[in-house]
């Protein structure tokens, strides 16, 4: 498993050559063809001993993070998300600013906020990162406008659980690798995508699927676990520990019937769990790949991640293990190639 590895990696979506350089060097040797694109996707190809239809798997390298937009008078920085990220989560948080400059998200203390701040979650626009300058001067030095910022955390496993930032998607990113170290080959061609952008609007995926014109796809995704501290059962996405989450909708797209039930005809074969994710918001690649080209038909497995887009993500190792054991599965089967 490489996701101690990538987790730790800052990657937020058009920053992502680090995870890229990372994973492009553990897969090399492993593939019969490795490229990367214009875009920044890094595309991997095993060849099939029949080649008779190509299938895609896809999970993106990159993380939700923020971005330098301005530099005040006392050298705070101020900054946007990149990416889907609340407010509520950052306050607080250690960060490094060009993957190297360490600083911290601050706000108001609240004996000084107003009782309006009190019952409403502060703006980006109202909170700084500050990084130990004096002044504008002082942090123009080594921070300039447009510089990015990730979360400073670290990657911990106790007993089943396994806690660190970027899980969506570098739990997707390390469950293709494995998949990759297995070094078997199947009857098709299986290309293995690591694309950019996703979290700022699937963009890289598109450019995937032109290159590859998959007769089918699957997006390997970290989704969102359900099971938090006040939060009623019947809200629950999914829940920690009950297996890999495959998706029948989501937002922009209903999963192709054929993809989706080849994908739980496997797992009932091999007795592997599974959930389904059962809200629909939020979006994957996949909704991207459908409408792409030709169109392709695309299915989603994902490994419930609890506090998704938060500087501290969750997973059970076991769904980990057991996402990894589905895709091996369904490449042995090639159950969704049946015509």
């Amino acid at each position: 498993m490489y996701l101690r590895d990538l987790s730790v990696i800052n990657g937020t979506s058009g920053d992502e050559s680090r995870v890229r350089s990372f994973i492009k060097q553990q897969i090399q040797g492993k593939v019969d063809e490795v490229w990367e694109d214009r875009l920044g996707n890094l595309i991997a190809l095993k060849k099939g001993t029949k080649a008779n239809r190509k299938i895609l798997f896809a999970a993106h390298m990159d993380e939700v993070g923020f971005m330098v937009t301005n530099i005040d008078e006392d050298g705070t920085l101020c900054f946007a998300p990149v990416g889907s990220v609340e407010t509520q989560v950052v306050i607080g948080k250690q960060v490094k600013v060009n993957d190297s400059i360490p600083g911290v998200i601050g706000f108001k203390p609240i004996h000084l906020q107003e009782k309006d701040q009190l019952l409403r979650p502060p703006k980006f626009e109202e909170l700084r990162i500050y990084i130990g300058a004096k002044n504008k001067e002082e942090a123009l030095r080594i921070v300039k406008i447009g510089d990015y910022a990730n979360f400073v955390t670290e990657y911990r496993e106790n007993g089943r659980r396994a806690s660190g930032k970027a899980f969506d998607d570098r739990v997707g990113c390390s469950v293709l690798m494995d998949v990759i170290d297995m070094q078997q080959r199947y009857e098709n061609d299986v290309y293995f995508a690591f694309v950019v952008q996703e979290e700022v609007g699937l963009r890289g995926s598109a450019v995937v699927v032109e290159q590859v014109r998959p007769d089918v796809a699957i997006v390997i995704e970290g989704t969102i676990a359900g099971d938090d501290p006040g939060l009623e059962k019947d809200r629950w996405s999914t829940h920690l520990g009950e297996g890999p989450a495959v998706t029948f909708m989501h937002t922009g797209y209903v999963v192709n019937q054929k993809v989706f039930q080849a994908i739980l005809s496997v797992a009932e074969k091999h007795g592997i769990p599974y959930q389904f994710r059962r809200r629909t918001q939020g979006s994957t690649d996949a909704g991207r790949l459908v409408r792409t080209g030709p169109g392709t038909a695309s299915g989603v497995i994902s490994v419930p991640t609890r506090y998704i887009h938060s500087p501290v993500c969750m997973i059970d190792l076991e769904d980990y293990a057991n996402t990894v054991r589905l895709i091996e599965k369904i490449l042995e089967e090639g159950e969704v190639f049946a015509k």
